[in-house]
């Protein structure tokens, strides 16, 4: 019976997992944006979603939770400068998670998961372009 399983092994023994979904949230609290398969991007959500609402305040004791997981200081001060501000109103919600479709090889479900918001630097370069 596969009764009360919380979580997604992904195939990975315990140690690897941990090292797998901080490398991606690293990765998507520095790039806003990123593409994964489907089982993994739901598993990074859940660690990404839960950093974000830590990082809404600013404490030294939330900051030492989230610099457990990622180990990118600069990655640590953008979530809590820039990332955490814009989601101050949200209660939930700060990911989403768009299909792409099928990866060749393999055909596993492709998806994008990025930030609801993005920050305001992207919009600043886009309004000296026009």
């Amino acid at each position: 019976m596969n009764h009360r399983i919380g979580f997604n092994a992904l195939s990975r023994t315990n140690s690897e997992r941990k090292a797998l979904k901080r490398n991606m949230v690293t990765s998507l609290f520095r790039y806003e944006r990123i593409e994964t398969t489907k089982a993994k991007a739901l598993e990074v959500r859940k660690m990404a979603e839960k950093m974000i609402t830590r990082a809404k305040e600013d404490s030294v004791h939330n900051r030492r939770i989230i610099a457990r997981d990622i180990y990118d200081e600069a990655v640590v001060a953008k979530l809590f400068k820039e990332i955490a501000p814009m989601f101050a109103e949200r209660k939930g919600g700060y990911t989403r998670i768009l299909k792409t479709g099928n990866r060749l090889g393999d055909a596993a479900e492709m998806v994008l998961l990025e930030l609801v918001e993005k920050t305001s630097k992207k919009e600043a370069k886009a309004e000296k372009k026009a």
